[in-house]
C-alpha cells in the first residue's frame, strides 16, 4: 500500500475504525517516524484493521495467506483486499512460497514501507496466542529495521471466525517500545544463512519478541478497563 492508497485509507476507515471500534490506545508514542516490522498477536480478520490503522499513512504491506478463501464470495472479496494493500502472499503450505514472501518483504523494508507480519502463521481460533514461527527473526537479520510489538484484545469478539462483524467500542491496543537486535545482527553477519547457527539466532530473536507480546498482553489483562 502506497503513501497515496495509505493516506485515502487512513481517511475514510480511521475514523470509523477509532470511533466505532478502539477503546483504548496505549504506546502512541512507541511508533517510529521510520518503517518498521510491526508483529502482533492474531486473533481475527478485523486485526488487519487495527495493524493497518497503527500504519497509515505511512507506506505499508501486509503478508497475508492465499491458501484458503480461494472460492466464491470469500475468494473476490480477499483478492479486492490484498489489491488494495499490496499484500504479499504466501501459501503456507508451501517452503518455496514461505521463502518467497520473506524475501518479498525484505526487499519492502529495504525500499522504506512498514511490514505487518503476524507471526503465529494464523489466526488463535480459541483466543489464546500460539508460538511465532522464525520468519520475523529473518526479517530483522536481514534488515536490521526495528521490530514494533503490538498486542490485540477484543477484536475476536468483533469479528469471530467465520462469524460477522459486530460494531462494537472494545478494542484494546498496546504497542510496545521499538526492539532492537544489532549484536545478534551483527553476529548473524558470520554465519551462513543455512547454518545452524544462523536458524538458531531467527529463532532466539523470534522468542524475545514472542516475549514482549506476550507480556503487553498479560499487562493488559492485569489492568482493569
Amino acid at each position: 500500500m502506497n503513501t497515496f492508497v495509505a493516506t485515502i485509507s487512513k481517511i475514510i476507515l480511521g475514523p470509523p475504525i477509532r470511533w466505532l471500534l478502539i477503546k483504548k490506545i496505549d504506546g502512541w508514542e512507541n511508533i517510529p517516524e521510520q518503517n518498521f516490522i510491526l508483529v502482533s498477536n492474531h486473533l481475527s480478520h478485523s486485526d488487519w484493521f487495527m495493524s493497518g490503522y497503527i500504519c497509515a499513512p505511512k507506506k505499508f504491506v501486509f503478508i497475508g495467506q492465499v491458501d484458503q478463501y480461494n472460492t466464491g464470495f470469500n475468494a473476490i472479496w480477499r483478492r479486492l483486499i490484498y489489491w488494495w494493500a499490496s499484500t504479499i502472499p504466501v501459501d503456507r503450505k508451501s517452503d518455496e512460497s514461505k521463502r518467497q514472501a520473506i524475501a518479498n518483504a525484505v526487499q519492502m523494508l529495504k525500499n522504506g514501507y512498514r511490514v505487518v507480519i503476524y507471526p503465529e502463521g494464523g489466526r488463535a481460533y480459541d483466543g489464546v496466542m500460539k508460538e511465532f514461527k522464525p520468519g520475523v527473526g529473518i526479517l530483522y537479520l536481514e534488515t536490521g529495521v526495528p521490530v514494533l510489538p503490538v498486542a490485540l484484545k477484543g477484536t475476536r469478539e468483533i469479528l469471530p471466525p467465520h462469524g460477522k462483524l459486530k460494531i462494537k467500542k472494545i478494542v484494546e491496543i498496546s504497542i510496545g517500545k521499538p526492539l532492537d537486535f544489532a549484536k545478534e545482527q551483527e553476529t548473524a553477519a558470520g554465519f551462513d544463512k543455512d547454518s545452524e547457527q544462523y536458524h538458531k539466532l531467527c529463532a532466539d530473536i523470534t522468542q524475545k519478541i514472542e516475549n514482549k507480546v506476550r507480556k503487553l498482553l498479560e499487562d493488559m489483562s492485569n489492568v482493569k478497563s
